[in-house]
């Protein structure tokens, strides 16, 4: 057979163009291209995000990259993807010395740390002197061109040769752009960098040491490695100081990583005298629950939902994201990132959305959407018109040409079944009430901007919890700077993980039994 014809796909935003074989997707020609598109799915076709205008050819018009096959030469403009997402860059932390580990022949005087989430990577440049912060930047991470969240990243590292090596050069790459962008915001050169210490997810954290996450995906659910790391920055492809120097905090379980550690340390968990939860809502949802007498974390996939993937009108806290849903004046009202259209709905909207139809009856606590005959209560009625059909299922018009359809409301209801679960099952292992929860401690950007009303209203938190709610902020990134500026911290940190007891959700016998009694959503309880 002789070799597959050529074809060139250019692309107007980028302003640059990648040949490729044909039959190539125009997603896989994207990542070709280095464009480091966004894929949830993981390039297969339902989730939508990937969308691209193409501009000629046999395919013209509004389509998803991951379905049109490269068959003649294209021109692509990818603008119509969500733009100018939020990312949450600080959060709650302590005042500690500047005290950073002494390497021989190094000034420390510039340090840097990185959280390095599934969706987003934050970078912080900090002196090392002071200890005080002198910029901050931060990306959407580039792994989401191989997939929304870890699974499919680490099933993508299993299923191809190198899988692995593409997705670590992704972020090593995302890490040494941040840090250019850090440099140049202080006006120093980033080979003046001496330290940069990591957090992330135990999958973040095996892809960007190039470690096999085999062992994370697949039962009992072990990281390949626990302990914290110090190593030549160089080593692992970061450009700093030739002879700098990276610190890498420590994992706790299977898909509760470094970057729970790092929310532990920022507040100070484990010398807590009340008993406290940590919810960390991300595309992973981790939670860990206890004092300075005992620990307890899981792990749960919650995220998704919240984060815009699996959800129809999903998206994340970008541009012409609806952000928040309430009623006011007995009319529906939303508000929208930006002030423009409403192109879809984000996690605080989605979980305000649902908190509202559950409140006026529109859905029931099963989560089946009411029929309009059924509709009682004078503001349901009102929104009779919303409550329609897409595609012959139930589904309801927020505004525009945003719904929610009762797929919808059970993706809802697995991610919120499934933290719920959690909770009452750590709850369990301490062998304590909920009632005797005194703070909880929610931490990520999705924490910052949801509504703890609407989390309790849904079920997510416990409704008696409510007035016990306080958000943390980015305290996973918080973590990672006071292990750079503080070597007793980054000590501390060391210490924690050997704390917290892990408990595997999965081998749990009364999981799925627990996970099945926190679907329903519960009675709604007015304050």
């Amino acid at each position: 057979m002789g070799e597959k014809r050529k074809f060139q796909v250019s692309f107007l935003r980028e302003n640059c163009s990648v040949t490729v074989e044909e039959g190539t997707t125009v997603l896989q020609a994207e990542i070709e291209g280095g464009l480091q598109p966004d894929a949830p799915c993981g390039g297969m076709g339902t989730c939508g995000k990937c969308k691209v205008h193409i501009l000629n050819g046999s395919h013209p018009g509004i389509q998803k990259a991951c379905c049109v096959k490269v068959t003649e030469d294209l021109t692509v403009d990818s603008s119509v993807r969500e733009e100018g997402v939020a990312i949450l860059e600080n959060g709650e932390s302590r005042l500690v010395p500047a005290d950073p580990m002494k390497a021989e022949g190094l000034d420390n005087r510039y340090l840097a740390a990185f959280d390095v989430g599934t969706t987003t990577v934050v970078g912080y440049l900090l002196d090392g002197e002071s200890g005080k912060q002198i910029a901050h930047a931060s990306m959407l991470n580039p792994q989401s061109q191989y997939g929304a969240d870890v699974i499919m990243r680490c099933n993508y590292v299993l299923q191809n040769e190198k899988g692995k090596e593409a997705l670590s050069h992704a972020i090593r790459t995302a890490m040494n752009q941040l840090l250019e962008r850090l440099a140049k915001d202080a006006s120093i050169d980033k080979k003046q960098i001496s330290q940069v210490s990591f957090v992330g997810n135990t999958c973040m954290h095996h892809l960007f040491l190039e470690l096999s996450p085999d062992s994370v995906v697949k039962a009992p659910y072990v990281p390949a490695m626990k302990e914290p790391v110090t190593a030549e920055a160089g080593e692992y492809g970061i450009e700093i100081h030739p002879r700098g120097r990276l610190l890498v905090l420590p994992n706790i379980g299977g898909f509760v990583g470094a970057d729970t550690v790092g929310c532990l340390l920022a507040t100070d968990f484990d010398h807590r005298e009340k008993i406290a939860l940590m919810i960390d809502i991300g595309t992973n949802g981790e939670l860990v629950l206890g004092n300075k007498e005992r620990m307890v974390a899981c792990s749960t996939a919650a995220g998704p939902a919240f984060e815009g993937a699996k959800i129809h009108c999903g998206m994340r806290g970008a541009k012409g994201a609806i952000d928040h849903v309430w009623k006011e004046n007995g009319e529906l009202r939303y508000s929208v990132i930006g002030k423009g259209e409403a192109k879809g709905i984000c996690g605080s909207g989605l979980m305000d959305a649902v908190a509202l139809l559950l409140k006026e009856e529109i859905v029931e606590s099963s989560g089946r959407f009411y029929d309009r005959e059924e509709l009682e209560t004078e503001f349901a009625r009102k929104q009779a018109d919303r409550l329609t059909e897409v595609e012959g299922k139930p589904a309801f018009f927020l505004g525009g040409q945003v719904f929610l359809t009762q797929k919808d409301i059970r993706e809802v209801q697995l991610a919120k079944g499934a933290m719920a679960a959690g909770i009452t099952l750590m709850c369990r292992y301490l062998g304590i009430q909920k009632e005797e929860i005194q703070e909880v401690l929610v931490a990520g950007a999705f924490g910052n901007y949801m509504d703890p009303k609407s989390a309790c209203a849904i079920g997510l938190i416990p409704q008696v919890l409510l007035k016990r709610v306080r958000p943390v902020g980015n305290a996973a990134g918080e973590g990672a700077k006071l292990a750079v500026i503080n070597r007793e911290e980054f000590q501390h940190a060391a210490s924690i993980y050997e704390k917290v007891d892990f408990l595997e959700l999965a081998a749990e016998k009364d999981f799925q039994d627990v996970f099945v009694d926190e679907l329903e959503f519960p009675d709604y309880e007015e304050e």
